[in-house]
């Protein structure tokens, strides 16, 4: 037995394509431009990295992109003004500060004052609120993802058992949520494993569905899944260099043992990743429908 492959490449590409059409339509028959602005302070490489590939995706879309680049030094009550100003821009219907923040900032309140129906990111309270209560809302872009990759593969969550390996605020909760709430792509058992979950390995050994989202490197071995899993790994892990020097990425779950055991599993590179910023521009997208009154 191996796994499907579960490609976040393929199923991003489609919903991209999705979502060029609808940017289109969204031009010619309403005059309608969706706009995104990414804000980004410092000279961070991961996110100098990230912030170009969502302006690039972006603009292959022929969504309306603006990046802002401040220094390091920037203040916070000048970020604020920034955020301030861009919530007042009719062109601009999706605000993204690219984490993380220089450490004079505080990340919480420049994330609150973006606002709500600007907050493609997902993480504005309001959004966060809205999100627990099954109302209509931007979803936190990876759990968002996470849904499409279930929903696009065919797998059946309703009933499922799932376990989910993680509790930050930016997947573990936010999924764990979403998983449990009576939608498509929910209606699931959920447990929550962490850090001080006693035995972690008892609650994978039942999963139908293993969402692993911690940040360590092979930590789900094939003795600790049952025969037929599902696996969603989130995890994004650099353990070395090739000769070239690129990166060499691993996963939380190791790939190569786990998939003999799987049912569908999403490789690392190329599942989860890919997702992220494609649903960035879903909700920036929505937003842009949401403020012309189309949605």
């Amino acid at each position: 037995m191996s796994a499907e492959i579960i490609s976040g490449t393929e199923i991003s590409k489609a919903i991209k394509d999705e979502l060029k059409v609808e940017v289109t339509d969204l031009k010619e028959k309403h005059g309608v431009v969706p706009g995104l602005v990414t804000i980004l302070v410092g000279e961070n490489p991961a996110s100098q990295s990230y912030v170009a590939a969502k302006n690039k995706t972006a603009h292959a879309l022929g969504i309306h992109s603006e990046q802002v680049t401040l220094p390091e030094d920037t203040t916070e009550a000048d970020l604020l003004a920034l955020v301030d100003k861009c919530n007042m821009d009719d062109k601009i219907n999706g605000i993204l500060v690219q984490l993380p923040l220089p450490k004079h900032i505080d990340e919480a309140k420049i994330l609150y004052a973006i606002d709500p129906d600007k907050d493609v990111d997902g993480f504005h309270p309001v959004n966060v609120g809205k999100m627990v209560l099954g109302e209509q809302c931007f979803l936190p872009c990876t759990p968002h993802g996470i849904l499409e990759l279930l929903e696009r593969s065919g797998v059946e969550t309703s009933g499922k058992e799932v376990v989910i390996l993680g509790r930050s605020n930016i997947v573990g909760k936010p999924i764990a949520n979403l998983m449990l709430q009576k939608r498509h792509s929910g209606n699931a058992t959920v447990t929550l494993c962490h850090t001080r979950t006693k035995d972690t390995d008892f609650h994978t050994r039942r999963a139908d569905i293993i969402i692993a989202a911690v940040g360590v490197p092979n930590l789900v071995k094939a003795d600790q899944v049952k025969d037929g899993v599902v696996i969603i790994d989130v995890g994004v892990n650099r353990i070395g260099k090739s000769k070239n020097g690129k990166a060499i990425l691993a996963g939380d779950v190791d790939f190569d043992s786990v998939r003999e055991k799987a049912a569908k599993i999403t490789p690392v590179p190329g599942g989860v990743g890919p997702m992220t910023i494609t649903m960035l521009m879903k909700n920036t997208v929505q937003a842009a429908k949401q403020a012309a009154g189309l949605e």
